[in-house]
């Protein structure tokens, strides 16, 4: 049978903790508090969450003394306002969650074993100091679940909620700043948390087969990071989702506005991603015009589909010839079948012509130069050469403008630049 005494005696302990721990409310907050600071890394340097966590740490430890000494049934008990508070700031800074949580974990250890030392100091009878402490882990353990799931509740809540605002805020700052309105631009930096007063390059990003994984906002997220390392950027990017598989991105160059090209980019794990680039531009006009070059750059990787390759860059002066020939495929299509006549056909040897001969004329009619370029032996580039001239069916000099704008088209339009190809929206 229950022994009345022993248990008298054990209740009579455990209350006598709890008073312990409100005459040393100060010095264990302040305990915890150094603890708790120096072990989750997410709060420090800021000096607010710093002094919000010392008031709820003295919150909880409060209201834990109270529930204990009172027996306060933990389902009546609500969270600490300073508790809550924090549990907002966290939400509204970006900091996660497992911090908010962790916080919660750590204290419980540091307070359950400050607890039993002052149960094992005071108490003579080991049984009833052993009762003591295992009363008192469970009455704060059940404290502990119940709070930390009210004050993650407030965290989540708050987190979307501050997420909406800041999304919409930044949403009409980004607007105007694209529409060229104008916005104060230190405004605009602290809304969008990104420093307009610099040279950037602008990006759009996209998944053109149209999978749904799930995790595609992060994967393009992700390259754009990427693709700011490979540029020398030493600052975090500006991403911007606009669906589930398509985002605008802004890359910060700081002063310089030197970007390498496309090709010494090296191996960006795309994953089947593509990238449309701007070029380098300073100030919040900078940002608006670099932003709609890569979306020139991105209508010419459209119309390549298949053929375009993980970056298409605006600074190209061939992608911005592209552009002004995607804008009107009909008249480019008319343009090719007249400049190339038969070196215009879908076939893979004529495409090995038209690429050959288009960096032959890029080099000024230099066949050792071509030859470096695409890594073949002077005599055949020469072959090809001859051999596009002839399905062309006429010089190179004769309409070399139109011929220079037909061999562009075909490389950065692909199969849609070539007469009798189907409209874009009905090719596969």
């Amino acid at each position: 049978m229950p022994d009345p005494d022993f248990e008298r005696r054990t209740t009579e302990r455990v209350g006598a903790t709890a008073d312990r721990m409100t005459e040393n409310l100060a010095a264990l907050t302040g305990d915890l508090h150094t603890a708790l600071a120096g072990a989750i890394t997410e709060l420090q340097g800021d000096p607010v969450i710093l002094e919000l966590l010392r008031a709820s740490i003295e919150g909880n430890l409060e209201t834990i003394a109270q529930v204990v000494r009172y027996d306060i049934p933990v389902s009546e008990v609500k969270a600490p306002p300073p508790a809550v508070e924090y549990a907002r700031r966290l939400a509204q800074r970006g900091i996660s969650s497992s911090a908010l949580l962790r916080a919660y974990r750590l204290g419980q250890e540091n307070a359950t074993a400050w607890s039993l030392d002052r149960i094992a100091a005071e108490e003579s009878d080991p049984q009833v100091a052993l009762a003591a402490g295992q009363a008192f882990i469970a009455i704060t353990f059940r404290y502990i679940d119940a709070v930390s799931e009210q004050v993650l509740i407030v965290y989540e809540a708050e987190r979307e909620r501050w997420l909406a605002n800041r999304n919409t805020v930044r949403a009409a700052v980004l607007s105007d700043l694209l529409d060229g309105s104008g916005p104060d631009v230190s405004a605009a930096e602290s809304a969008l948390g990104y420093r307009l007063r610099q040279h950037h390059v602008g990006a759009v990003l996209w998944r053109p087969d149209g999978r749904a994984s799930g995790s595609e906002l992060r994967d393009l997220e992700q390259l754009l990071a990427r693709l700011g390392r490979a540029l020398g950027s030493t600052a975090p990017p500006l991403f911007v989702a606009q669906d589930r598989a398509l985002a605008w991105g802004w890359i910060p160059l700081g002063r310089t506005s030197a970007v390498p090209a496309v090709e010494e980019l090296g191996d960006l794990e795309s994953h089947g991603l593509r990238v449309a680039l701007g070029t380098p531009a300073a100030g919040a006009d900078g940002f608006r015009r670099s932003h709609l070059d890569a979306l020139r750059a991105q209508t010419v990787a459209m119309v390549a589909q298949d053929r375009a390759g993980t970056v298409t860059a605006y600074g190209d002066a061939e992608v911005r010839a592209a552009a002004l020939l995607a804008a009107d495929l009909d008249g480019t299509r008319r343009l090719v079948g007249s400049a190339l006549g038969a070196l215009a056909e879908d076939t893979e040897g004529a495409e090995r012509l038209r690429d050959t001969l288009r960096v032959f004329l890029a080099t000024r009619n230099s066949f050792a130069a071509t030859a470096a370029l695409i890594h073949l032996h002077k005599n055949t580039v020469k072959y090809r050469v001859d051999r596009a001239v002839e399905a062309r069916g006429r010089p190179l000099d004769e309409d070399r403008l139109d011929l220079e704008l037909a061999l562009i088209a075909c490389r950065w339009l692909g199969v849609a630049a070539l007469p009798g190809a189907a409209p874009a929206d009905q090719r596969a």
